[in-house]
């Protein structure tokens, strides 16, 4: 293949994921496809591989078309082999993080009845320690460095003393090495399973912030149906088989899987895989060696690299693109991002049960403020509290209806019912629509505080606050309060250890009205995070409820 002449494709004919790695593989063999700490696999060997890995499961162990796997890696090489290869054997992915608690790994692997799973030797702890109350029959273990050169595992395996039975799953009967089930698979002939459209891709479950998390049935028609609505969007200024995109993202949220796994991979684009992001000497040392055209990342992101001091020194002339998604982008990052690298954020939204995203600012408009316009397709509306629609610039929930919208959740028909009514999907955020279309996300439903009988949307304070020269991060909550239902308190993470309480607060009364100013604000060196980077509020809510809750603030209740 030529690859000065590679032609740029919107629209692949395809169905399905494994149709869509099947076309890529054969448009971009020789293209490099996957990077991690210097290790490369081009577009044939991730076919290759992911056969490998199909096979093995096909001959090797006793699940079938249909069965759940869960995928338990941070980004390494092998997340798209075993991904992939799920997938082609007819498997049902789960992406989880492999930073979960025990606790929170078996109510999900209970919930799914998942009966493989593949996780990274270092971080199998947890599983080991729950495995017996699962379903799980087979375990693949894998080591940081399974797809690097035989020297690199070699040095691995001398200078970290590595060794499978430090999994803490040796014991597991259904335990077996990444690389060994690769070349067990490679032995035998893999027979191509017949994938429809229709056919159940992911259960994808839900960040749980706001409450348990929920199994998302993924096909891979709403799936393939997101793809091409993304690159309807980024048509002009995606080059395809020219694309390298830095993926600081965990591949296992949906945002990161569906625009590196999907959108990217459609392109021949070359990812270069970050496996821990709040790494920025290892992000930034990633920036010098790759001239990265495209960066999709979040706002703690932006922000952490905008005053990383070597960041701040390089060239960007080959950036052309950079997407916010997954919380909510604050304008003061976005424009630091802007000032520093010269390219604009181009902020989007979505839901994991929108495959996930609902609507996306266009690099040839962009609407500051706003997460865009729906994709193609995506019908739109504002509802009030007594279920009217509302009519441009009024707040209310938002409700989506698209191609790209789940099936349901699994195993849970009542919470289905509650979320999908003849076809739209009640996304539980609040937001409104301007008359150009754009779509202004306010907050989370949940999130809302009440004080006084005023509704006040932590997002909005938060975007605010922020713009302050010294917050690097922010966060609001409500505490209840005898007199007026709630008082907001708002977590504050400084670069200026001489910045007051009474500083914030006179921020805040400048710009903000007085219902809205927040009662209590503490310093915190960090905020809780999920795995995506999002700020647990729910956590900060409960810590403070249960400090309410102590004999010694009984007063308070």
């Amino acid at each position: 293949m030529d690859r000065t002449t590679l032609k740029q494709t919107t629209d692949l004919p395809v169905s399905t994921i494994t149709e869509l790695l099947s076309l890529s593989c054969k448009r971009y063999t020789y293209l490099p496809a996957f990077t991690h700490a210097g290790a490369t696999l081009e577009y044939q060997e991730l076919d290759r591989l992911s056969t490998h890995f199909a096979s093995y499961i096909q001959h090797h162990t006793l699940l079938e078309k249909g069965d759940r796997i869960a995928l338990l890696l941070p980004n390494l090489l092998q997340f798209p082999v075993a991904l992939f290869g799920a997938l082609k054997a007819g498997l049902v992915v789960i992406n989880l993080n492999p930073q979960f608690t025990a606790n929170e790994l078996q109510r999900q692997m209970q919930d799914s009845e998942a009966k493989a799973a593949v996780v990274l030797s270092q971080m199998s702890e947890n599983l080991a320690e729950i495995i017996n109350t699962t379903s799980l029959q087979t375990v693949i273990v894998t080591n940081v460095v399974d797809l690097h050169s035989p020297m690199t595992r070699w040095w691995y395996t001398f200078s970290s003393n590595w060794q499978l039975s430090d999994s803490g799953l040796d014991s597991f009967a259904g335990t077996v090495g990444f690389r060994k089930a690769l070349k067990l698979g490679e032995k035998k002939l893999f027979k191509k399973v017949s994938i429809c459209p229709d056919d159940l891709a992911f259960l994808q479950y839900t960040g749980g912030t706001t409450g348990v998390a929920k199994g998302v049935m993924l096909h891979h028609r709403q799936l393939i149906a997101n793809m091409h609505q993304i690159n309807d969007v980024l048509s002009e200024i995606l080059v395809s088989g020219k694309e390298v995109v830095c993926t600081p993202l965990p591949i296992y949220h949906i945002y990161s899987l569906t625009f590196h796994c999907l959108v990217m991979l459609s392109h021949g684009s070359h990812m270069v895989l970050i496996p821990n992001p709040r790494d920025l000497d290892a992000l930034v040392g990633e920036f010098v060696k790759y001239p990265f055209t495209i960066l999709a990342g979040l706002n703690t992101h932006f922000i952490g690299l905008c005053q990383h001091s070597i960041f701040v020194q390089l060239d960007f002339n080959s950036l052309k693109a950079t997407f916010s998604g997954g919380v909510a982008l604050t304008q003061s990052a976005a424009h630091e991002w802007e000032s520093v690298t010269g390219s604009r954020v181009l902020e989007g939204y979505g839901l994991t049960e929108a495959s996930p995203v609902v609507s996306a600012n266009s690099p040839r408009s962009v609407a500051s403020g706003t997460v865009g316009k729906p994709l193609r397709d995506t019908q739109v509306k504002i509802l009030g509290e007594e279920g009217d629609v509302l009519s441009y610039g009024e707040t209310g929930e938002l409700w989506v209806k698209g191609p790209q919208v789940m099936q349901g959740y699994w195993n849970k028909p009542v919470d289905t019912k509650q979320v999908l009514v003849d076809g739209w999907l009640k996304t539980g955020d609040i937001a409104r629509v301007d008359p150009q279309g754009n779509i202004q996300i306010v907050d989370r439903q949940k999130d809302m505080i009440n004080v006084s009988g005023f509704a006040v949307y932590p997002n909005e304070l938060e975007k605010v606050i922020s713009c302050h020269p010294d917050v690097l991060e922010c966060a609001a909550i409500g505490i209840p309060d005898e007199i007026c239902g709630e008082h907001i308190k708002l977590y504050v993470v400084s670069s200026n250890q001489r910045l007051s309480i009474r500083d914030v607060r006179d921020y805040c009364r400048e710009r903000l009205t007085s219902y809205k100013v927040p009662r209590v604000v503490e310093f915190r060196k960090s905020l809780p995070h999920n795995g995506v980077g999002k700020v647990l509020r729910r956590q900060l809510r409960e810590e403070e409820l249960n400090a309410l809750q102590h004999p010694k603030y009984g007063r308070h209740l």
